[in-house]
């Protein structure tokens, strides 16, 4: 299957909230996301540094159970590896600042 190219994140960010329409899949994601940045923060303050590998296992797992048991497609993660990651950061601040995309 031929992937379409963006030229910028601007350009990608509309299809990424295409692929996360789901409220449920969305929620996982800002789950994940929050609970990342709290293992962060847990794992350089204590300088338990071991803890970090964990960081995407659990930011990637609760979006990848949003999307293939809510949303049922497949992560953008998958084609759009850094424009994806980005896109999880800007949809949760998004959602922080109160933003409506649908």
């Amino acid at each position: 299957m031929q992937q379409k190219q963006f030229n910028s994140f601007k350009e990608f960010y509309p299809f990424y909230l295409s692929q996360h329409q789901n409220p449920v899949c969305r929620n996982l994601h800002y789950i994940g996301s929050v609970l990342v940045l709290i293992m962060l923060a847990y794992a350089i303050f204590n300088q338990q540094y071991l803890l970090l590998w964990t960081l995407p296992i659990t930011g990637y797992g609760f979006a990848w159970v949003g999307h293939f048991f809510y949303e049922k497609n497949k992560p953008a993660t998958f084609q759009y590896p850094w424009y994806s990651f980005v896109g999880d950061w800007v949809m949760l601040l998004d959602f922080v600042r109160g933003k409506k995309h649908l």
